[in-house]
């Protein structure tokens, strides 16, 4: 692994062990102000144990070759397309504040659209260089392939991992070079369309609203932008120190995942979340330095979107935290409590350091 590739390693743990220590933080203060009969440890230990068995999952992947998960990417998205439909089985999926996105497996939940939006990607690239010609009809026939899983996802309801995903795939139609009357006409349609349909639920407007005017609903879906940005704000510059977060005191739901950032800003301040982003930031600029090393068109379009992924989930999370967007569930990589999406990166950053390897092989080789 040549230094670039150790770099984006050390920054990936570095905000992962900067995670794993505000999971702990947040937890084992929830658990003391509820006086729950549960172990202090015991989601610090569930996200470790995730995190070794994702770190052994991604060594395999290195070992398999990004080649291989290319190919294999067709029969994986059927496989967990297929899981999508679990989760709708009473007794075998879960429903969680009125959204099924979880299926119970050995007592543990799994979600597996996490994996689904890293899947879809590799399956486009796979597609999309496998066509001597890209004409409409197959480009649209790709499509409304992808569509069938990223349907199950929005049916859950999930619209903000429909949304990453969308956008996902503008980037590589961008990439790839799709002629633009292909899919911006198709786009506009499904924008449209899905505005209106979104428009006509409940908690979409809500939503809207909330983010336009978040005192109207303090007690309701305002209650936690409204106590992000007071733990955020509350830090200062150098932030109130480690443990010291009053937020966490059940305060700010969902404290652990979604808003874990905003109790970070509380306890290191200013100076602690423009590292944060600062290390988001260093990501992407390693990424982008080993994607236009890459001599296989393949090997260029994964890590290229790979990382734009990594970096856009962490804009949008940090976006929401500080109110500049609309409150949705998105972790924060590497960083916020989450099984599923902990192995999901964890096999994303593998797929990464593979192309890398393979790469630096191919440039010496021409050297």
């Amino acid at each position: 692994m040549d230094r670039k590739g150790l770099i984006f390693l050390f920054i990936v743990a570095l905000l992962f062990f900067m995670g794993l220590l505000m999971v702990f933080n947040t937890t084992s203060a929830e658990i003391l102000d509820r006086a729950m009969n549960r172990d202090v440890h015991y989601a610090f230990s569930r996200q470790l144990l995730y995190a070794v068995v994702g770190f052994f999952c991604a060594i395999g992947v290195c070992f398999i070759g990004y080649q291989t998960i290319l190919r294999l990417s067709g029969p994986l998205l059927v496989f967990f397309s297929v899981l999508l439909l679990l989760v709708f089985i009473p007794g075998i999926g879960l429903q969680v504040n009125g959204a099924r996105r979880w299926i119970n497996l050995f007592g543990n939940s799994f979600q597996p659209s996490e994996f689904v939006k890293y899947l879809i990607p590799l399956y486009y690239i796979h597609k999309i260089t496998s066509l001597q010609t890209i004409d409409l009809k197959s480009f649209l026939r790709l499509m409304l392939m992808l569509c069938l899983p990223m349907g199950l996802i929005l049916i859950e309801p999930d619209n903000g991992t429909v949304l990453i995903i969308g956008i996902t795939l503008i980037v590589l139609c961008l990439l790839t070079r799709i002629r633009w009357s292909f899919w911006v006409l198709p786009l506009l349609l499904i924008a449209v369309v899905g505005g209106g349909v979104a428009l006509q639920t409940q908690h979409v407007p809500d939503r809207i609203r909330v983010f336009l005017h978040p005192e109207l609903d303090l007690l309701g879906k305002g209650h936690q932008p409204h106590q992000s940005k007071i733990a955020a704000g509350s830090g200062c510059f150098l932030g109130k120190g480690l443990g010291e977060s009053l937020q966490k005191m059940n305060y700010l739901p969902e404290a652990r995942s979604d808003y874990i950032a905003a109790i970070f800003a509380e306890e290191f301040g200013f100076l602690g979340i423009s590292i944060m982003i600062l290390l988001y930031m260093t990501i992407g600029f390693l990424g982008y330095l080993m994607a236009i090393r890459c001599r296989n068109i393949c090997a260029f379009y994964v890590i290229a979107v790979f990382v734009f992924l990594i970096c856009f989930q962490a804009f949008f999370n940090l976006g929401v935290v500080s109110g500049l967007l609309p409150s949705k569930g998105m972790n924060l990589p590497f960083f916020s409590q989450g099984g599923s999406s902990l192995l999901a990166q964890f096999l994303c950053v593998g797929i990464i350091l593979s192309i890398n390897k393979d790469s630096l092989k191919t440039y010496e080789k021409k050297i």
